[in-house]
């Protein structure tokens, strides 16, 4: 590690320990030992979000766990993960995972996903997304998910996704004009292990990112050369639901 991820790990180990609480920016800059400004900069160099985005993501990432693997009600799920207001919760999180916290439980973190889908009505002359996804032991890694997603935080619905049986060329199609991430990870060939409840979403996980890259009406933008690395704690969580990508891999790999 570099001193600026020795200082941002810091950071984020504070708000690991402490998602349940009001964390200030004050507060991780202290940690990281660093000026407010300064480590703002920093953060957002490394990771590739903010301090409270980061944050915010810990904390949807940590409510995912408790409404799979416990009763407790939306609203005290809410306030255990740092929100006053079940509202703001409860709208954050289906912004962020695609469905809401009662819809996410009820499905059992599964929902339905569909990559390549029908194109936008709004989006005119739509272009592409080319590329290949490499790893350092690909032979470890089971089937591998690639989304177009408009920040570099993989949350929400993709744009427009793919599914590859191993590490390799891509190539994602009908992709809307305008600027976009392309994000990646890959799970363990293991079946069971892929559908395993994510009481730990970032167990075992492999992410890569590439971007922010420009898609013009028509254009064949590439070649997008995505790295899979072991998540560390450093790399921004994988908010969107898992298990639902998961689910959706097994079927679309059969």
């Amino acid at each position: 590690m570099t001193s600026s991820e020795r200082a941002v790990d810091r950071a984020v180990g504070y708000m690991f320990e402490n998602f349940n609480e009001k964390v200030t920016v004050e507060d991780l800059a202290r940690v990281a030992m660093f000026s407010k400004f300064y480590f703002t900069r920093m953060f957002q160099r490394v990771t590739g979000i903010s301090p409270g985005r980061f944050l915010t993501a810990i904390r949807l990432q940590e409510a995912k766990r408790l409404l799979l693997t416990t009763s407790i009600n939306v609203i005290e799920v809410s306030h255990l993960v740092g929100y006053s207001s079940v509202g703001t919760f409860s709208t954050t999180f289906s912004k962020a995972v695609g469905v809401s916290p009662t819809e996410y439980r009820s499905g059992g973190g599964v929902a339905q996903l569909r990559c390549q889908s029908r194109t936008s009505r709004n989006s005119h002359n739509p272009g592409v997304v080319h590329g290949k996804v490499t790893a350092e032991h690909p032979d470890e890694l089971g089937v591998v998910f690639v989304g177009v997603f408009p920040g570099r935080i993989p949350q929400g619905r993709p744009i427009k996704c793919t599914v590859l049986d191993r590490p390799g060329h891509f190539r994602i199609d009908d992709v809307p004009n305008g600027e976009w991430y392309v994000l990646s990870h890959s799970l363990s060939k293991d079946r069971n292990e892929v559908l395993r409840v994510p009481v730990d979403d970032d167990l075992g996980l492999s992410v890569g990112a590439y971007g922010p890259i420009t898609v013009g009406a028509g254009v064949s933008c590439g070649p997008v050369n995505l790295t899979l690395t072991p998540k560390r704690m450093i790399d921004p969580p994988v908010v969107l639901a898992l298990l639902e990508i998961r689910s959706s891999i097994l079927t679309e790999a059969g």
